[in-house]
């Protein structure tokens, strides 16, 4: 949709890399060209997890209340359930009320631009993208295949617009596919055929809008070289589509894919990107976007720790078990579910009586002892170690014996949470390492799964 104007952008990516001489060591060769490595999801951090922080980020870059937000999208070609909506969830995470319009996009790696392109133009709308796809470990798919998220914050000011848009569909089967109940994309790997559906798709897509004077090119990017070979079709230079890509670095990041780069080139500061976004089946989307100033952008896509082929394959989950020991505590899907702003946001309680905080807001209130009716209040986005200990291999309970299974020990800290002269503390796992006396915050990742269903929530990860 033109005149779609997007005011904040925001972008995550898991820090763990694995390069392509792990690849090139453990099979012999590394098939997918021009990615120099790709980004490793944590054990315990999915599609949706991504999702959360890069809609986080961008709400912060904006200084938007997650509340502010009339209309969210999630899109994903890999949501962690294949049928259930995870929006809510999301929407939740994000302090997103449950009366705004919430929609989910899938089964394309268009689903980003097609998601941005259904965003209302007259509100506050939010579309996040993250995608994690997979492939088998001996082939391009799965060795190229990378994770990450991006969201935009669309509002009436904001200061890049989509001032052109125009799509294209061609039958073209078999380019790219996961059979239904299956992990793994695959194809037919029949290269002339993928490079001209890829091609030809894209050039009549794009030839509804202007290109030849885009400064970045945000190109669907399966490995480091095709978007290359679209760059006739699509009347630009190589050089604009190296200036943002993300697929050397990060993998192949599916339906995230232009949706990161478009994200990268707003936040460098480029005044005029071209989107052009493809689906196999097979189907393109190009966008015009025109910045007339900066736009604020929060984007976590720094490589962190570099991991080794094995410990690559115990965090995806390929060798190591999944599911629950026997003796796991065992909380109800309605319990859970009643506790889900502490959860997922931190609400405490304040006692309207003495003002004292209490996690979680019930019982008596900890400063007057009354039984009270405690007002709902988010705790500061970052609280203080108080104390700090690491469950080893062994030592977790066994709700969490299949997170250490795949990311080894984890730490435990006690942190403190300060609010207009009152504070409380709780306890909660850490994501990386920290000690007492840092300052960390909240960020969303899996808990647990039981019955099926995978339980979100907070941990803290070192500021």
């Amino acid at each position: 949709m033109t005149g779609l104007r997007i005011s904040a952008v925001g972008a995550y990516a898991p820090e763990r890399r694995v390069s392509s001489e792990e690849f090139a060591e453990a099979w012999g060769r590394f098939e997918a060209s021009g990615v120099e490595s790709v980004a490793v999801p944590a054990a315990d951090e999915d599609t949706l997890t991504m999702a959360a922080a890069a809609g986080r980020n961008a709400l912060d870059a904006a200084d938007v209340d997650g509340e502010a937000v009339e209309w969210l999208a999630f899109a994903s070609t890999t949501p962690p359930l294949a049928e259930e909506d995870l929006t809510p969830r999301l929407g939740s995470m994000l302090g997103v009320g449950e009366g705004a319009r919430h929609h989910t996009f899938t089964g394309s790696t268009r689903a980003g631009t097609r998601a941005l392109l259904a965003a209302p133009t007259d509100g506050t709308a939010l579309v996040v993208v993250s995608d994690a796809p997979r492939g088998a470990p001996d082939s391009a798919e799965g060795q190229g295949a990378g994770a990450g998220a991006a969201a935009f914050l669309c509002t009436r000011d904001g200061t890049a617009e989509v001032t052109q848009a125009n799509e294209h569909v061609s039958p073209y089967p078999g380019t790219r596919f996961r059979r239904t109940g299956d992990e793994e994309v695959t194809g037919l790997g029949v290269t002339s055929y993928d490079r001209q559906a890829f091609t030809e798709t894209l050039a009549k897509a794009a030839a509804g809008v202007e290109t030849d004077d885009a400064d970045a090119v945000a190109v669907q990017s399966p490995d480091g070289k095709l978007p290359y070979r679209a760059t006739g079709a699509l009347g630009v230079e190589a050089s604009v589509v190296a200036a943002c890509e993300t697929v050397s670095e990060l993998g192949d990041t599916g339906a995230a894919s232009v949706p990161l780069s478009l994200a990268r080139a707003l936040a460098d500061g480029h005044r005029t990107v071209l989107a052009a976004a493809f689906g196999s089946g097979a189907g393109a989307d190009a966008l015009r976007v025109e910045a007339d100033g900066e736009v604020p952008a929060t984007l976590e896509l720094d490589a962190g720790e570099s991991v080794t082929y094995a410990e690559y394959l115990r965090l995806r989950g390929e060798i190591t078990r999944e599911g629950l020991d026997t003796g796991a505590a065992y909380v109800s899907v309605p319990t859970w579910r009643r506790s889900t702003p502490q959860r997922h946001r931190l609400v405490a309680g304040e006692c309207p009586e003495c003002g004292a905080l209490a996690f979680p807001p019930e019982g008596a209130c900890p400063g007057c002892t009354d039984l009270v009716e405690f007002d709902p209040v988010e705790l500061p986005g970052e609280g203080t170690i108080e104390a700090v200990t690491t469950i080893g291999r062994g030592g977790a309970p066994p709700e969490f014996a299949a997170q250490q299974s795949r990311g080894g020990a984890f730490g435990v800290a006690l942190v403190r949470f300060d609010r207009e002269g009152e504070s409380v503390s709780l306890p909660g796992q850490l994501v990386g390492e920290a000690e007492v006396g840092d300052t960390v915050r909240g960020v969303i990742r899996r808990i647990y799964t039981q019955e099926g269903v995978t339980r979100y929530g907070t941990k803290f990860a070192p500021q």
